[in-house]
């Protein structure tokens, strides 16, 4: 029975080391995959937020071009009404010029008629 009692022993031993490296590989095995999913959880994060910055940059590219555009627009109206402002301005001169040049005339007789004197 001694035998028997030793290869028992020996079978037990066997089985006990078996089940702590079963336990180590498990143990190593859930660190492994804690450790993977960190490491995607942060891939998934970063590309979230990639595309979080790539949405942000395209609606502020368009609201940068929305109000350049408007701008845009207020000054042609401001050229535009600063034109007919012009226009107008230079038919009231042009309105006015005979009565001017009458004026003026008038008044270059009277200086040369005073100095002929």
């Amino acid at each position: 029975m001694t035998n028997q009692s030793s290869d028992a022993l020996e079978s037990l031993h066997r089985i006990k080391e078996a089940e702590k490296k079963a336990r180590e590989l498990i143990e190593d095995t859930r660190k492994n995959k804690t450790s993977k999913i960190i490491q995607e959880a942060h891939e998934e994060a970063q590309k979230v937020k990639e595309a979080a910055l790539a949405k942000t940059r395209k609606e502020s590219e368009k609201k940068k071009k929305a109000v350049i555009e408007k701008a845009a627009a207020e000054a042609e109206k401001i050229r535009q009404d600063a034109e007919k402002e012009a226009e107008k301005l230079s038919r009231h001169v042009e309105s006015l010029m005979p009565e001017a040049v009458k004026k003026v005339s008038g008044q270059i007789r009277q200086h040369l008629k005073g100095r002929s004197v």
